[in-house]
């Protein structure tokens, strides 16, 4: 009697077990209306769901690539990256054939849990946004936002870089966020003033004439216009237009078109 009783206990603990897996799994199933625009954490206002849908859906019917985004304030246990695998998989974002999806997922910060975020690419789009750029994206352009408060800035920012880099406005090779490009055309400048100035300074030295003075001011104007072109050109991505510029007005979505994934793409947490 006893061994029943126990074999009877591993049934019901098995049985509860799978039927939690299977009521987890629900959340991936493919909504009856699909929208490439998820709000589960009510994290936007209607402006911005309406400015992030009108993008996004114009983008997947001018080049049949798809963004998906979707927040939620419950992983339901699953890593970041692997809820918007199992995402992208299931509810087949991007074109059939092509794989050409992205999914960033939003998880916000709470008082017990980090807030989470991740980019996950399908097969098609993993040459053009590799692992290191969607890292990227993330650790430069979404993470020092969401930080602030401003989230959807941050995963308005992201959506904008992916339009570009999937429409070869420019390459991975050629997006340098912010915090790498700046130091580097500081420097620069400096050298040049440096090197004028002292260039200035030793000619003023060996003439005695007031004309001589006038002519050397060219290289110190050609500084100031190397400095001005400098500061213009602080971020890789801001000599290249955005997708928030391209794309206004309403346009209607059209549902997922079979896209497959593979395990590209980058995660954060802050």
């Amino acid at each position: 009697m006893k061994n029943l009783i126990n074999i009877f206990l591993i049934f019901l603990s098995i049985f509860g077990s799978t039927q939690s897996g299977f009521a987890n799994d629900d959340i991936f199933k493919k909504p009856a209306k699909a929208s490439l625009v998820m709000d589960n954490a009510n994290i936007f206002n209607q402006q911005e769901i309406n400015a992030l849908k009108n993008k996004l859906n114009k983008f997947s019917n001018e080049t049949s690539t798809q963004i998906l985004v979707y927040t939620t304030s419950d992983l339901q246990g699953y890593d970041v990256a692997d809820f918007a695998q199992r995402l992208g998989e299931e509810w087949k974002v991007g074109d059939k054939g092509f794989d050409n999806g992205i999914v960033i997922i939003f998880k916000p910060k709470t008082s017990d849990s980090p807030g989470r975020v991740t980019i996950q690419t399908g097969y098609g789009i993993e040459p053009l946004i590799p692992d290191a750029t969607a890292n990227q994206i993330v650790e430069n352009e979404m993470i020092p936002n969401f930080k602030q408060g401003q989230v959807y800035n941050g995963i308005n920012q992201a959506v904008d870089i992916c339009i570009s880099l999937t429409k070869g406005e420019f390459t991975a090779a050629a997006y340098k966020p912010k915090s790498q490009s700046s130091g580097g055309g500081s420097f620069i400048v400096f050298v040049i003033l440096a090197i004028t100035f002292f260039s200035l300074f030793g000619r003023s030295r060996r003439s005695n004439q007031s004309g001589i003075g006038t002519r050397s001011n060219l290289p110190f104007w050609l500084a100031l216009g190397l400095l001005g072109s400098g500061s213009s050109r602080g971020s890789g991505f801001s000599d290249f237009s955005g997708g928030s510029g391209s794309f206004g007005g309403g346009s209607s979505f059209g549902g997922f078109g079979g896209g497959s994934f593979g395990g590209g793409g980058a995660s954060g947490s802050w």
